[in-house]
């Protein structure tokens, strides 16, 4: 990578917020899983590591989002535990057995939150 682009990317992660990077993260997830679904990657072992890197992000997600002393307001907090409650046996389950054709789903749902992360609240710039 050139040394400007290099520069740029590390002033980009060391500035973005919060919502950004959940975002930036979701979206990198689902990108390693949709080259799964689309058979981009068809060995199993990256397969794997795929799901491994879904159902760690979503274990984090997860507990810093429900914790008790998170700000989120308690619908939103139950609302992600329950998309985590989805998540997370999914992935162990399609770790056991990946199949590609039953991961679209953990792709729509990491775009979807990340799309809803990426919008900026009314009044924000």
């Amino acid at each position: 990578m050139h040394s400007g682009a290099q520069a740029y990317a590390k002033t980009a992660k060391t500035t973005a917020g919060p919502r950004d990077l959940e975002a930036s993260l979701l979206i990198q997830a689902a990108n390693k899983l949709q080259a799964v679904v689309s058979g981009t990657v068809t060995d199993t072992a990256e397969m794997r590591d795929a799901l491994r890197y879904n159902r760690k992000l979503w274990t984090i997600l997860a507990t810093s989002a429900t914790a008790a002393e998170n700000p989120l307001p308690p619908q939103i907090k139950q609302n992600i535990g329950n998309i985590a409650m989805f998540v997370l046996p999914q992935c162990v389950e399609l770790e056991a057995n990946p199949v590609p054709q039953r991961m679209g789903s953990l792709v729509n749902i990491n775009r979807e939150l990340a799309a809803g992360l990426m919008q900026k609240a009314p009044g924000t710039v």
